[in-house]
């Protein structure tokens, strides 16, 4: 059967009222528009559902039975619309995220006090994962969303760059380097490394960066926790690269850190499962993230922290 909304609901408003002319004032049609959508209804469903006389109009036995039926479905579908909308607008909830070490360290934090500040009804759960495994988080629809280092091999993900940082250099004070504001990546040949591996989405990137600028350094140690870069670089280890999201160094230390040239970024992602809509609350977080990050870069824009 090919029958509308409409005319179930102009049916249905005519039984009530049981006048053509006062169905139409208050669904706002004409009496012939009426007519016309009953008429329509009747040719479809095969028997009349109204007798109709100059004075009056009746149901007809399967006319009232109808109207009886639609009239209760029609109130249960305006409901379900009513809830959908409701939930549509919904800031309430637990949203869940993933991000991996530095990224939870250095710009989480922030973003989860903003989060509850500005919508208290919210609970933000944090998942603090290597990058492969946010990835993998975010496909099996464990997290709402997260946030990783570009670039990724992801078509089945959406991706939107929200930060955009230089890599530093790390050194000791007493390192020729500090002595310098900044260092071309070319200086670093033959120096010794300390690096994070592969889980750390920089790090592809760092070896990236060595090769496109013809450096051939010695990696003398791969960590797994970006703090430990610190420690290493103190005991004289090597130096480092990291990225200015580990920023500020502990302090009281014995290190230094220079701006590399020139001058090499990595971009920050928030990602989701393509195709798929947030939660009306995971939405408003993603939000949240934006602005915390744009915050951050405009903060270090300003002081010029490196």
């Amino acid at each position: 059967m090919n029958y509308s909304l409409k005319q179930l609901r102009v049916f249905v408003t005519i039984a009530r009222h049981g006048s053509f002319s006062r169905a139409g004032e208050v669904l706002g049609l004409t009496q012939s528009a009426v007519s016309h959508s009953v008429k329509e209804l009747e040719a479809e469903v095969g028997v009349r559902l109204l007798d109709r006389t100059t004075r009056e109009v009746v149901l007809t036995d399967a006319g009232l039975r109808l109207a009886n039926r639609v009239e209760r479905l029609l109130d249960e579908l305006q409901t379900a619309l009513l809830d959908a909308r409701s939930f549509g607008v919904q800031r309430s909830g637990t949203v869940r995220v993933a991000s991996s070490q530095t990224i939870s360290a250095h710009l989480m934090p922030q973003c989860i006090a903003a989060g509850e500040q500005q919508y208290p009804d919210i609970r933000i759960v944090l998942r603090d994962q290597s990058q492969q495994q946010v990835l993998k988080s975010i496909r099996n629809a464990e997290v709402d969303f997260g946030i990783v280092v570009d670039p990724i091999q992801a078509l089945d993900l959406d991706c939107e760059a929200i930060l955009y940082e230089p890599f530093l250099l790390l050194c000791r004070n007493d390192h020729p380097f500090a002595s310098q504001p900044e260092v071309p990546w070319a200086a670093l040949n033959g120096c010794r490394l300390v690096l994070q591996d592969y889980a750390s989405g920089s790090r592809p990137l760092i070896d990236g960066a060595l090769r496109q600028q013809g450096v051939k350094a010695q990696v003398v140690q791969e960590i797994g926790h970006p703090a430990t870069l610190f420690p290493m670089v103190t005991a004289g280890i090597g130096i480092s690269i990291f990225p200015a999201l580990a920023l500020p160094l502990p302090e009281g230390g014995q290190l230094k850190v220079r701006r590399l040239m020139p001058e090499i970024n990595r971009a920050l992602m928030l990602v989701r499962r393509k195709n798929r809509s947030l939660t009306p609350a995971a939405e408003v977080i993603w939000q949240v993230v934006r602005q915390q990050a744009e915050r951050l870069q405009q903060q270090r824009q300003q002081h010029a922290e490196y």
